[in-house]
């Protein structure tokens, strides 16, 4: 199960009410799963099969425009993304030697893991809230900057970098230092993880991702959660606004928390809220050819 690897760290001697509570959930809704983890207050470990507990904190955003991004929880989507990366199959998920770009990072746990897996270079990626970009920074630290210092691993360079989807104009500038400008078309790989639930953002998103994307090698993974409904992500992936921002297609299906995999349907009718938290769609794009 794609959730039994995440975990509440034990602060004490004996769990909480809550730890308790969390723990038991399984068992007094077998059907239901949990797709968001932790919260400001309560940190959380990702289980790695090769690198041991990866703690992450989670970002306290200040003023409802910054919690409105849901940044300040961790999601399946970020789950699965690293387990492909860690577990996947090296041909179709490896890492090493890339430059590598996350966007909407939340708490980094996907950048972290690239860095992990070999990448050349990782730049962790969120909207330009303080206190978010600050987050990942310190899981940055925990994670990999701790872990190299002690020799624990041998990694790529890692930095966490502020950027709004589609701000990529002259004007990206005073936000983002010159990224926009500097990094186009320089990523190999671009990771996406839950990113999809703001229809609004669909256009934006592409644009970034084409931006950034390197030519005809350059892949973007994308992994979303169906738990806002089908409706609400799946414009995203429509084969003519996709071609309009410069990508396309490589392979695309849906795969659910337990590993079984489907084809990617568009539209399945009425998913009741239960079944649809359990599937995710995952994807490859590139640049469009010619």
């Amino acid at each position: 199960m794609l959730t039994d690897k995440i975990h509440v760290p034990q602060t004490g001697d004996s769990p909480t009410p809550e730890d308790i509570l969390s723990s038991s959930l399984g068992v007094i809704f077998p059907d239901d799963i949990t797709n968001q983890h932790g919260d400001h207050l309560t940190p959380i470990n990702y289980a790695s099969p090769a690198f041991g507990p990866l703690t992450l904190t989670l970002a306290d955003p200040q003023g409802g425009e910054h919690r409105r991004l849901f940044s300040h929880f961790l999601w399946n989507s970020s789950v699965l993304l690293a387990e492909l990366m860690e577990e996947g199959n090296a041909d179709e998920w490896g890492l090493r030697g890339e430059d590598v770009l996350e966007v909407g990072a939340g708490t980094g746990l996907s950048g972290i893991m690239a860095c992990l897996m070999g990448a050349t270079r990782c730049v962790v990626s969120d909207y330009p809230a303080p206190e978010v970009l600050e987050n990942i920074r310190v899981n940055v630290r925990r994670n990999i900057l701790e872990r190299e210092a002690n020799k624990d691993v041998v990694v790529g360079d890692i930095c966490v970098q502020g950027h709004e989807w589609g701000v990529l104009d002259e004007s990206a500038g005073a936000l983002d230092g010159g990224f926009a400008k500097r990094e186009k078309g320089t990523f190999g790989r671009i990771l996406v993880a839950d990113c999809l639930w703001m229809p609004w953002q669909h256009e934006n998103l592409r644009r970034s991702i084409a931006w950034f994307l390197k030519g005809a090698e350059g892949r973007a993974w994308v992994v979303a959660g169906f738990h806002t409904g089908r409706e609400k992500m799946r414009g995203f992936f429509e084969e003519e606004a996709l071609r309009k921002d410069g990508l396309e297609t490589v392979r695309i299906w849906e795969r659910n928390a337990e590993g079984e995999e489907r084809e990617w349907v568009p539209d399945r009718g009425h998913e009741d809220v239960t079944t649809r938290k359990r599937w995710l769609v995952v994807a490859v794009l590139k640049k469009c050819s010619g």
